[in-house]
């Protein structure tokens, strides 16, 4: 979990959180990036939400709801590590979504942090992924800040670009 200097909690997902998760996945700005775009409803967003849901119950871990310290009932993102599949290998996956008003603020990067922190001092994770749209700078640029290093390329758009994938392996194991 987040280290005491964190600006941010972090906590599990709830059903209530359905309004905000579609604000920020339905908003077109969040969506620049992602080839599918924004959540069309709530119902998408509750499907969503169901999914991650199901994945804490079966994993005992997934995507967060992220606050501000300062604001703990108003969410800023949701984001953290996840099993996800890569076409058809399934990767541990560090991923985020972050409201238009945090951005800029160096939250996806502690998130980062706080996320492979889970992943490899708690969960003893061999090695985290990261799936980036090649024309997404910044979020390249948090993938590198966080240690993460090219590992290749995933079709996973039918007639755009691959998709950048990118990988940190865990402190201990990184030599083997």
């Amino acid at each position: 979990m987040p280290s005491s200097h964190s600006r941010l909690t972090y906590r599990q997902p709830r059903h209530a959180d359905v309004q905000r998760l579609f604000a920020i996945f339905g908003d077109a700005q969040t969506n620049l990036f992602n080839p599918a775009g924004p959540l069309p409803n709530l119902d998408a967003a509750q499907r969503l939400l169901d999914h991650w849901l199901e994945q804490w119950a079966s994993q005992g871990y997934g995507w967060w709801a992220i606050t501000r310290k300062e604001s703990p009932e108003h969410i800023i993102g949701f984001g953290g590590i996840a099993p996800l599949n890569y076409l058809t290998q399934r990767r541990i996956n560090l991923g985020y979504r972050l409201a238009v008003e945090a951005w800029g603020q160096g939250y996806a990067t502690e998130l980062g942090r706080d996320a492979l922190a889970l992943a490899f001092d708690t969960l003893s994770l061999p090695e985290v992924f990261g799936l980036v749209r090649p024309d997404h700078a910044a979020s390249i640029r948090v993938l590198e800040k966080l240690g993460m290093q090219r590992f290749g390329l995933l079709e996973d758009v039918p007639g755009q670009a691959p998709s950048l994938v990118l990988r940190v392996c865990h402190p201990t194991t990184a030599q083997a």
